[in-house]
């Protein structure tokens, strides 16, 4: 199986040339998670996630959104 480096939240990693945003997502057990996925520098919508391919270079940045704020 062929496999691509991309870079996620800065890390260089190796996955399947196949994969789209989906699967990488599945693969860091973040499915249901309240998350924002950037590939490229461009917030990608969760209804495209299954329809992007990721690219050979692509970077990818996963943010998690954390509830709270001030308590007053």
């Amino acid at each position: 199986m062929e496999k691509i480096e991309i870079i996620v939240n800065g890390e260089p990693n190796r996955v399947p040339a196949a994969w789209s945003i989906s699967d990488l997502v599945r693969e860091l057990s973040l499915e249901g998670r309240q998350i924002a996925v950037e590939v490229n520098e461009e917030i990608v919508s969760r209804d495209r996630w299954p329809k992007q391919h990721l690219g050979s270079g692509d970077s990818v940045e996963i943010v998690h959104f954390v509830g709270g704020g001030d308590q007053e």
